[in-house]
């Protein structure tokens, strides 16, 4: 072999070995771009998903705070419904007895002959005064003539139109309560679910980050790969979760 044909060898692996870094530059810095996006993509998300959690767990404080107030409301409704129905006892109790210290229920009935209260006795004077929930009962219950008709209701407490407002207002008030503690729970569910992407996606960002100091095509493409595939996976779940701003 002439010295000028080793030459020309030595040339074309040159060549060969420039085109080879030239190549592998270029492929490197592919690499470097699609890490870049990668990571700009999964910090972006993962802030997002961390803020996310965050205004969900606003809404579960919220929820739990306004759930415990109107269990609040709901005891102080049930006290005072409570306390409503005991005056209520007491001023018909205290009306029988009237009636019967003024001989009232001794007299005779006339069925076609509604009661009147006389605003001059004692048992007139606690009727008037009956509680205007319970004044609409006790009308009722001594219009069906209770001394005459064995099938009449035994007091005004039975009756259909015995109502306690206060004790309605305990009710839907309880059921507000439990209304809120049960979206508490779903937003604190919500706010766990946001605070596992989050980590899902610093996954994401473990991955792309440590491709760049693989040596190895091999390992490179398999961790960027990788971390493609959770990204792609992690996106629609989170597009998939309710948002809250």
């Amino acid at each position: 072999m002439t010295e000028e044909s080793a030459d020309e060898g030595r040339l074309r692996d040159l060549e060969a070995a420039e085109e080879k870094r030239t190549e592998s530059r270029r492929l490197d810095h592919r690499f470097e771009l699609l890490e870049a996006i990668i990571l700009s993509i999964a910090a972006v998300l993962a802030a997002w998903t961390g803020f996310q959690a965050a205004k969900w767990g606003g809404v579960q404080a919220n929820s739990y705070s306004q759930a415990g107030a109107s269990r609040v409301e709901s005891t102080r409704a049930s006290t005072e419904a409570g306390q409503q129905t005991t005056v209520d006892v007491v001023t018909f109790t205290e009306w029988l007895s009237a009636l019967e210290n003024e001989g009232l229920l001794d007299q005779p009935i006339d069925p076609n002959q509604p009661y009147e209260p006389d605003p001059n006795t004692v048992s007139g004077f606690l009727y008037s005064r009956f509680r205007p929930e319970f004044k609409v009962a006790a009308d009722a219950w001594v219009a069906t003539h209770p001394r005459l008709n064995p099938e009449a209701p035994t007091t005004p407490f039975v009756m259909p139109e015995y109502r306690v407002a206060a004790s309605e207002r305990s009710g839907e008030l309880e059921q507000q309560a439990e209304a809120q503690a049960a979206t508490a729970r779903e937003a604190n569910q919500r706010s766990d679910n946001y605070v596992l992407m989050t980590i899902v996606f610093a996954t994401v960002l473990f991955f792309a980050g440590i491709s760049s100091k693989m040596d190895t095509f091999r390992a490179r493409t398999f961790l960027l790969g990788t971390a493609c595939t959770i990204l792609v996976v992690a996106i629609v779940v989170v597009v998939a979760f309710p948002k809250e701003v």
